[in-house]
């Protein structure tokens, strides 16, 4: 039997070549390998502080970006979070048996916080549970995520563990599946941090919508280092990221690439580097913007999505709900 696959990404923010290289292109190319599952994670937007209209705009707009990358409606399911209420509902319950301590030790709290300060949400605290319940709730065998976020499925396994030592066997244990390369597409300025959809730089964030002008003067504006050589290493992090780009739109092996450039500047690399990410994306903008000319298509899609995925949510929430013992008892008699 094929594993389920449960992915989920927020729709808000610049989406960028770090979701499409490392996740979006990746999901599409490997859906019909699994029982794939394609959330847009509003839910989790809203631990951040967002304008209505624009949220449930971007909804749309993500949904449109999955669709010109390939991820095929027929073969997948895509729906949007919150038109799940057992999303919610199963995050509750896991509160109540997740320790705190496991919560104190999520490092992107830790680091969203500092941003945020007093003014962090407690659902900004809370939101490894709720992608906890995003996993748990489908009995999700395979999460691919970044390296970002490994901790947040190694947390849902951990309480799929409890869970079900408590209360007998329920959830599946989730395995994070993390790309061997271009898991962490760095920013173009600051090459030592990940490329960020919300609160970055313009100029350190390539969109995937970004005109071919924007795109050559960002990537010629990108960081490197004094050194003249163009090779992969980790420990000049500048060229590498930029390689690491290239090696993702090009499929050519490192040495190709090593050999490619042997000799040349940097002003020639990161000018063939443009024009590769431009021709990369021309396909995916040209059925972005055709898509989103109906976007009640869009809409309706992602309905008969929530529709086709809440039974089996529904589900395992009511399996959860038994075990825990929430409810009324089966009576006799009226």
């Amino acid at each position: 039997m094929k594993k389920r696959v449960f992915s989920g990404i927020q729709p808000t923010g610049t989406i960028h070549i770090g979701n499409y290289l490392a996740a979006i292109r990746r999901w599409a190319i490997t859906q019909a390998e699994h029982e794939s599952i394609f959330c847009i994670v509003d839910l989790h937007a809203i631990t951040v502080p967002q304008e209505p209209k624009l949220l449930k705009a971007k909804n749309l707009e993500m949904a449109g970006m999955l669709l010109a990358a390939g991820i095929d409606p027929e073969v997948s399911v895509i729906f949007v979070q919150s038109r799940v209420s057992a999303h919610a509902e199963l995050a509750w319950i896991l509160n109540c048996i997740i320790p705190m301590g496991w919560m104190l030790r999520m490092i992107q709290f830790k680091e969203k916080s500092q941003r945020h300060k007093e003014q962090a949400s407690t659902g900004l605290f809370d939101y490894p549970a709720l992608m906890a319940a995003d996993i748990l709730l489908y009995r999700t065998g395979l999460v691919p995520v970044g390296e970002d976020q490994r901790q947040h499925v190694e947390l849902a396994r951990d309480v799929a563990e409890r869970f079900n030592s408590r209360y007998g066997p329920t959830f599946e244990l989730p395995e994070a599946v993390i790309p061997e390369v271009g898991s962490r597409i760095m920013g173009l300025k600051d090459p030592t941090k990940k490329m960020s959809k919300t609160g970055d730089d313009k100029d350190n964030v390539l969109g995937v919508l970004d005109p071919p002008d924007q795109i050559r003067a960002k990537i010629m504006k990108a960081v490197t280092d004094p050194l003249r050589e163009i090779r992969f290493d980790p420990e000049r992090p500048g060229i590498h990221n930029l390689l690491v780009i290239y090696e993702l739109f090009s499929a050519e092996g490192r040495q190709a690439i090593e050999q490619r450039f042997a000799g040349k500047g940097y002003a020639q690399f990161k000018a063939e580097l443009a024009e590769m990410v431009i021709e990369g994306l021309r396909p995916l903008q040209a059925r972005f913007c055709e898509l989103m000319k109906d976007q009640g298509y869009i809409g309706r899609l992602l309905e008969e999505g929530a529709d086709r995925i809440r039974p089996v949510a529904e589900g395992t929430l009511n399996t959860v709900k038994e075990k825990v013992g929430l409810g009324l008892p089966v009576l006799r008699g009226s």
